[in-house]
């Protein structure tokens, strides 16, 4: 069982583009290393978050005007789920350019919408820092993206030169400043967080950038940001939670080893989503995981 909470903060390629004018879009490299890894691991754990997200960011799109017909360039694209949703949203008349480093995620992505009908969505391995776009878009998004840029309020600065005027930038990203929590409390859950959490910090990434979106919108000169959240709240034997802390660690391992914080023979990461749920289920606790935080604003 998965329960909602929504937290509100109340502020508000494979195809040729046209020939016309090319935009290069100069932003900084995403931080190395990308502490989850590339890997088959990875990959398959990055579709199943997309299934535990869809939703949210479903629902992020909608809020922000994302629709039929549009253009839309997806940052970080992965096994292509965000650019696969945002496909769905703008239909055959529209378009999605999907931009990713990782060259073997995409192929996953480039065969999941060629296997799904979706003409519309195309796929592009490149830096972002080198990225040239010949046509403007109507939308930039991404999720979980600017947590790994060495500068994102840079990175966005430039990249809003791609939006037409009154485009529309929408990010999720996670806000880590509460750790997860369960009552009754789960030292299991306090251990798996103390290592997740540790990798996340000593690779850099900004495990606050949920709740600095509405300040790089500002900053930036976007028009009238809004900024909201869901929490999840996870209860009984059927929530697929456990799965997605369980599935995190395991790509973090080999990261967890290379910094000394922990040794794969240390922890049975193949039991540890049934341990949380056996967890759980015994003491009728319910599992309080992070905060996802959606933003959006507008080009003026």
């Amino acid at each position: 069982m998965q329960l909602e909470t929504e937290v509100v903060f109340d502020m508000k390629a494979d195809q040729q583009l046209s020939d016309k004018e090319s935009y290069v879009i100069g932003v900084s490299n995403v931080k190395p290393p990308y502490v989850l890894g590339r890997s088959d691991q990875e990959t398959k754990r990055l579709q199943s978050q997309a299934r535990f997200l869809e939703p949210y960011t479903l629902r992020l799109f909608e809020e922000a005007g994302i629709t039929r017909g549009m253009r839309v360039l997806d940052l970080g694209s992965g096994a292509g789920d965000v650019a696969l949703l945002a496909g769905r949203l703008v239909g055959p008349d529209g378009f999605v350019l999907g931009v990713d480093t990782d060259p073997v995620a995409l192929e996953t992505a480039r065969a999941r919408a060629l296997a799904a009908g979706h003409h519309n969505v195309s796929f592009m391995t490149v830096d972002i820092q080198q990225l040239a776009l010949n046509e403007k878009f109507d939308a930039l998004v991404g999720r979980f993206i600017l947590m790994y840029l060495n500068e994102p309020l840079d990175a966005l600065r430039a990249l809003i030169e791609c939006l037409r005027p009154g485009g529309i930038v929408a990010f999720q990203e996670c806000d880590w400043t509460q750790s997860p929590y369960a009552v009754p409390p789960s030292p299991l859950l306090d251990q798996v967080w103390d290592w997740i959490s540790s990798a996340f910090r000593l690779s850099g990434a900004d495990m606050e950038m949920g709740l600095k979106l509405h300040r790089l919108f500002d900053e930036i000169g976007l028009c009238s940001p809004e900024l909201h959240g869901d929490r999840f709240i996870g209860a009984g034997a059927d929530w697929n939670g456990y799965e997605h802390i369980a599935s995190m660690l395991k790509s973090l391992l080999p990261f967890l080893e290379s910094h000394r914080i922990l040794r794969a023979n240390e922890v049975n990461v193949d039991s540890v989503a049934d341990r949380l749920r056996e967890e759980m289920v015994r003491r009728r606790g319910v599992l309080v995981y992070y905060t996802l935080v959606r933003g959006w604003a507008r080009k003026p």
